[in-house]
């Protein structure tokens, strides 16, 4: 039987990139899941209770909360480094909304384990991120709302376990997550999205911006989802990486973009009037590994899924709900199966 058999679970952003593959785990591993997310429940997983609700209002929370046993908190706001330059105010306040309402609320509710889903956002600029030197400088310029964000929501999680003696917190912090159910927006995907989607609509050459050198930590959604699992039920309670720790270069990941799309050859053409980025990125993945995480997916894999899970499933891109264009409050969580 497994550690999650029976377990009532709550996953906020139950409908998204990680949250999917987690959902889709633990029924497999026979928990009772309900999905918290604004997202349409045409987006909802199979075998859930689903409600579409507003987590920025603490009531909210605690309903949610509710008679759970475990807490996946996923939700949160994904977009471009240009977006995040452009409206930091809708990175920072409804994530340190989400941190600070569901912690409490899974506090006062009495869950008994909790994740808290942080970002590669809390780090400062570095070849290696290792987890025990975040607080010893600030988070990058370029993530500076979003890593500050995040990082409030890792110093709760401290407080709670000196103050209420609350050990069964997790705290992640994954490189960069790409899968199916991505954010394929063209004014705010990430760079493997922007770039499936581009060449799916038929940009031949494809444009990449820099000179495709910088190296970066991508990992698939599905073993994020598998090191939450770990995490959990392993009731880890110090910040673990969740990454590949070898790194791909942009240029690879672009190429292998190009060859995976379906008809003609696709050629690429560099902008190297555009900023190239950090040189180098990678996660340290020393402490997950030490307690048996490995990722399974390749980047070839992953991204050859990825393609064909978007052209299999075009009409939903658009259908997940989007921070940056969208305004929503839902005062009550309306449950439904």
């Amino acid at each position: 039987m497994s550690f999650y058999t029976q377990k009532r679970i709550l996953v906020t952003g139950g409908t998204g990139l990680i949250g999917q593959p987690l959902v889709e785990m633990l029924i497999q591993q026979g928990a009772k899941v309900t999905v918290v997310s604004l997202d349409d429940a045409k987006r909802a997983p199979q075998g859930v209770i689903f409600m579409q609700a507003d987590l920025r209002e603490f009531q909210t929370c605690l309903d949610v909360c509710k008679n759970q046993d475990i807490v996946f908190q996923l939700a949160g706001v994904k977009g471009s480094p240009e977006m995040t330059a452009k409206r930091p105010a809708s990175f920072f306040v409804p994530t340190l909304s989400f941190s600070i309402n569901m912690m409490e609320a899974a506090r006062r509710q009495g869950v008994e384990r909790f994740l808290f889903t942080s970002s590669i956002g809390v780090y400062s600029p570095a070849e290696i991120f290792r987890e025990d030197d975040v607080w010893q400088t600030f988070p990058s310029p370029h993530d500076r709302f979003a890593g500050w964000a995040k990082r409030m929501g890792e110093l709760q999680a401290e407080a709670y376990h000196i103050e209420y003696g609350w050990d069964k917190i997790s705290i992640v912090r994954p490189a960069n997550v790409y899968g199916p159910y991505d954010n394929f927006n063209p004014d705010n995907a990430m760079v493997i999205p922007s770039l499936i989607r581009r060449a799916m609509q038929g940009e031949n050459p494809l444009t990449v911006w820099g000179d495709g050198s910088p190296i970066r930590d991508f990992i698939h959604a599905r073993d994020v989802a598998r090191g939450m699992l770990l995490a959990v039920e392993k009731g880890i309670n110090q910040p673990i990486n969740l990454g590949s720790g070898t790194g791909v270069s942009i240029k690879q990941i672009a190429e292998i973009i190009a060859a995976n799309i379906p008809g003609k050859p696709i050629a690429l053409q560099w902008d190297t009037t555009k900023p190239t980025g950090d040189r180098k990125r990678l996660m340290d993945m020393t402490r997950a590994n030490g307690y048996g995480f490995q990722p399974q997916v390749s980047i070839e894999e992953g991204i050859k899924k990825t393609i064909d899970w978007y052209l299999q499933s075009q009409h939903q891109v658009n259908t997940r709900y989007n921070a940056f264009t969208e305004s929503i409050l839902l005062p009550t969580a309306q449950p439904s199966t």
